[in-house]
């Protein structure tokens, strides 16, 4: 296989997974280039996601390293073999590759839970509301590299609107649905929007009013993606240089409890479809 110049980010965590695998064993780079016999010029591209790995190869490196979690290495296996070219192929080289990073996360995901604290979720904007918040940005997009952003986002909506929706959770924080990213026109058409998603079977929006005491979860917006197994579960947060792709175990069990947490201290589903609705009244 050749050598990859910018391997994706699910290319980069299949790497990272084979080398947590070689680390649990106790092995070193060389030894396991020896046991698999290649160089370890070859298991040091392998694990820095420069390199595919054969399901022969990924087989006999699990087995080596004593890995009995079969569902685990299928789903690893699945990753190293998958040749998916999306949609989000004819964005390479036009957007930031994060911007492709996530739409590939998507593609491969179970489900997802969002909080979202600030912004609507990506995944819930109208196209007016995606619009408005790419044009904020310091310094602005050029015309053509903004209508390009809206685009792409409004196309990763495939994965709840499509022929094979996921299911999505999302808490929104009242501050989210209350902050005005463009005018009153184009806030009650999201409103409007989200009430109508989230009548769907398959997604489910809860509300975090202001008047909730003892709130002390301002910083917890995330996106979180579930994997086909657990153990590949990712969460998303946007962070000051750009996106974070988390996936270390203890960081996805806190974000996990988190959600839950949150999750359990927002208003019902029907309680916040009454609140959206009253929201948009107002304005």
């Amino acid at each position: 296989m050749g050598t990859r110049r910018e391997p994706t980010a699910r290319q980069l965590r299949l790497a990272k997974e084979l080398r947590r695998l070689r680390d649990a064993a106790g092995l070193t780079a060389r030894e396991a280039a020896k046991l698999l016999g290649v160089s370890n010029v070859q298991i040091s591209q392998i694990e820095a996601g420069l390199s595919g790995v054969s399901e022969q190869r990924l087989r006999r490196l699990a087995s080596h390293y004593a890995c009995t979690d079969e569902v685990f290495i299928d789903a690893l296996v699945a990753m190293a073999t998958d040749r998916t070219r999306g949609w989000w192929e004819e964005y390479r080289e036009l957007l930031p590759t994060s911007f492709l990073d996530l739409a590939e996360l998507d593609h491969h995901s179970r489900f997802q839970r969002h909080v979202a604290i600030t912004y609507v979720p990506g995944l819930l904007q109208t196209q007016g509301y995606a619009r408005a918040v790419f044009s904020d940005r310091i310094p602005e997009l050029a015309e053509d590299e903004l209508e390009l952003r809206v685009r792409h986002r409004m196309a990763r909506r495939v994965i709840i609107e499509g022929p094979a929706p996921i299911p999505l959770q999302a808490v929104i924080h009242e501050a989210a649905l209350r902050i005005r990213v463009g005018d009153r026109a184009l806030s009650r058409v999201q409103l409007d929007r989200i009430l109508e998603l989230s009548h769907a079977d398959h997604i489910s929006v809860r509300v975090i009013p202001f008047d909730l005491d003892g709130f002390s979860q301002a910083g917890s917006a995330m996106t979180y993606v579930g994997g086909s197994v657990p153990k590949l579960d990712t969460v998303v947060r946007d962070a000051p240089h750009g996106t974070v792709f988390i996936d270390s175990e203890a960081q996805l069990n806190a974000f996990r409890a988190r959600f839950h947490k949150l999750e359990a201290v927002s208003l019902d589903a029907e309680r916040s479809r009454d609140f959206i609705n009253r929201l948009a009244k107002e304005l």
